[in-house]
C-alpha cells in the first residue's frame, strides 16, 4: 500500500499550511495572511476572547484551559506556540480524511460560488448526488436518506421514525453507549453524561451489551459473550413489554464507551429478536461510518442489515455540519401517504453535501477503505499486541481499521482499571499524566476514564502512525509506575 495520500495539487498550496516542522510553521489569520508561529500576541488573543465569550460543552467552565489551534494540515495541527501534534483523535473522531484535504475545501469553495444554500423543500443537485452514492453503499434496502446537521439530531430523527412506524413509545439502548446532547439522545445514551440530564425522554430503558474483558455474563468466551448477551437482551424485551418497544439502537462498535468490538454472532442476534418481535434496529454509526473500520458502514463487517443507519461525522469529516438517517424500504414506505412530522432547516445543506461527495471521490480514487484495513491489520494491531506483551498496565488492546482501545490496568490478574468508572480530579490522576506524556511527545491523545483510543485521520501515512504509536510505547511507561 501506498504511504501517503497524494491532494489534488492545484489546490494543496492555496489552502493548505506551509509544510513545516514545529520552528517554521505558519498559519493564515480569518483574512487569509500568513503569520510565522510561534505567535505569542495571536494566542493571547484567541486565549482571551474563548474565556471571556464562549460556553464550552460538558465542562464546568472555570476549571478548564482550552488550547488555542492556529493551523492543521493532514494528520497535523498546530498550536500558536509552534507546537506540532499528531491528531490521533482525529478532533473527535470525525476527521476521517484529515485537516484541510484541498480536496473538501475546494468542493465546498465551488459549491459557494454556484449555490451556497437552498431549502429542503426544494431538490438540489449536490444533496441529490450524495444521497445516491450513501445509498449505493448502504447495506440491503436502505435506500432513502434523510439528512440532519449532526448525529445527535439524526438518532433523534430515527427514534421518531421508528416510533411512528410501530405506533409504540419505548426505545432500548446500551448502558455502555452514547447517542448524543438532546433530549431523547441523551436518554438514550448510557454513560455518565446522562446522569444530570435526568429526567428526560421517561420511555427509555437500558441493558447490558456484550464486554467479554469485563463480561457482565461471566462468560468465557467471545461466543458464549454474544449467547449470554443476547439472552439477557431478550429478558430485557421480555419485561419490559416486547408490545411497547419501538427499537432497539446500537453504535455497531461502541465508540468512546470502550470501542467494543461486538463478539461473533451478537449482532445477527440481534437482528432475529428485533424480527422475532416486530421492533426496529437502529444502527448508530456515527462514529465508525464512512471508513473508520475499513468499511463504507461497519454493519457491514459483521454481515447485518438493519432498518435505520445513523450517520454523521466522516461523511465528510465535519467540515461543514452533516448528518443523516439511512432508511429502509420498509419504513420509508410507510411515509409515502403518511407525512413524517419532522424537518431542519439545514437538512442537507448544499456546503455540506459538497463535501460529502467529494469525500467519496477521495475514498474511491484513493483506496481509503482498503487503506484503512491494510494499516489496521499490518501496523496498528501488531504493535498494540507488542505493548500489551511489554506494559503491565495494559490489560488489553481491541479494535478493527484505524479505530482501536489500549484499556489500562493497575492489576492485570484482577482486570482493576488504572482509574476509577468516571473518575475526576485527583482520581483521574493517573490517566491525566499519561495523557501529559503524549501531548509532551508531540501526539494528540483521545482519552476515556481508563482507556486511550488510537483514532488517528485514514490519510495518516505510515510513517506518521509509526511515529504516533511510539510515542503512545513511550507514554505507557508512566502508566506502569501505577501497576500495584
Amino acid at each position: 500500500m501506498s504511504d501517503t495520500i497524494t491532494p489534488t495539487s492545484a489546490t494543496q498550496a492555496m489552502h493548505a499550511p506551509e509544510p513545516a516542522d514545529a520552528a517554521t510553521a505558519t498559519y493564515a489569520d480569518r483574512r487569509g495572511t500568513w503569520h510565522p508561529l510561534p505567535d505569542a500576541a495571536a494566542e493571547a488573543q484567541v486565549r482571551s476572547d474563548d474565556r471571556a465569550h464562549v460556553f464550552h460543552s460538558w465542562s464546568a467552565q472555570a476549571l478548564i484551559d482550552p488550547l488555542p489551534v492556529a493551523a492543521g494540515e493532514g494528520s497535523t495541527f498546530w498550536d500558536y506556540q509552534g507546537n506540532a501534534y499528531l491528531d490521533f483523535s482525529s478532533q473527535l473522531v470525525n476527521l476521517n480524511l484529515g485537516h484541510q484535504h484541498p480536496d473538501l475545501v475546494a468542493a465546498i469553495q465551488q459549491q459557494a460560488g454556484r449555490l451556497s444554500t437552498i431549502q429542503p423543500s426544494m431538490a438540489s443537485d449536490v444533496r441529490g448526488d450524495l444521497a445516491r452514492r450513501i445509498a449505493e453503499v448502504s447495506p440491503g434496502d436502505l435506500d432513502r436518506v434523510f439528512f440532519t446537521n449532526g448525529g445527535t439530531d439524526a438518532n433523534e430523527y430515527a427514534v421518531r421514525m421508528a416510533r411512528a412506524v410501530t405506533g409504540r413509545r419505548k426505545v432500548l439502548s446500551m448502558y455502555r453507549s452514547y447517542h448524543g446532547g438532546t433530549a431523547t439522545a441523551i436518554s438514550l445514551t448510557g454513560d455518565p453524561r446522562r446522569w444530570a440530564n435526568e429526567p428526560s425522554d421517561g420511555s427509555v430503558a437500558h441493558f447490558l451489551g456484550p464486554y467479554p474483558y469485563r463480561s457482565s455474563f461471566h462468560a468465557d468466551s467471545p461466543e458464549q459473550e454474544a449467547s449470554r448477551a443476547l439472552a439477557h437482551l431478550e429478558q430485557v424485551i421480555i419485561l419490559e413489554g416486547a408490545g411497547t418497544i419501538a427499537a432497539i439502537i446500537i453504535e455497531t462498535i461502541v465508540g468512546t464507551n470502550g470501542v467494543l468490538v461486538p463478539p461473533p454472532g451478537y449482532l445477527q442476534g440481534v437482528r432475529e429478536l428485533c424480527d422475532r418481535f416486530g421492533i426496529v434496529y437502529i444502527a448508530d454509526e456515527v462514529m465508525v461510518g464512512f471508513g473508520r473500520v475499513g468499511e463504507w458502514f461497519a454493519v457491514n463487517a459483521f454481515d447485518v442489515v438493519p432498518d435505520l443507519i445513523t450517520f454523521a461525522k466522516g461523511v465528510n469529516s465535519g467540515y461543514v455540519p452533516l448528518g443523516g438517517v439511512v432508511i429502509s424500504q420498509r419504513i420509508a414506505e410507510h411515509f409515502d401517504t403518511v407525512a413524517f412530522m419532522g424537518g431542519l432547516t439545514y437538512s442537507g445543506h448544499p456546503l455540506a453535501c459538497a463535501a460529502g461527495v467529494a469525500t467519496f471521490e477521495v475514498f474511491e480514487r484513493d483506496g481509503i477503505l482498503e487503506r484503512v484495513r491494510d494499516l489496521g491489520s499490518r501496523v496498528v494491531e501488531p504493535r498494540l499486541l507488542g505493548m500489551a506483551e511489554r506494559h503491565p498496565s495494559v490489560g488489553e488492546v481491541r479494535g478493527l481499521g484505524l479505530f482501536w482501545a489500549i484499556e489500562l490496568v493497575s492489576d492485570a490478574s484482577s482486570r482493576a482499571p488504572l482509574v476509577p468508572f468516571n473518575a475526576s480530579g485527583a482520581d483521574a490522576a493517573p490517566m491525566a499524566a499519561v495523557a501529559a506524556a503524549c501531548k509532551q511527545g508531540g501526539l494528540w491523545p483521545f482519552v476515556h476514564f481508563n482507556r486511550l483510543h488510537v483514532a488517528p485521520p485514514l490519510v495518516i501515512t505510515e510513517a506518521e502512525l509509526v511515529r504516533g504509536l511510539d510515542i503512545i510505547d513511550e507514554a505507557l511507561s508512566i502508566a506502569d509506575g501505577y501497576v500495584a
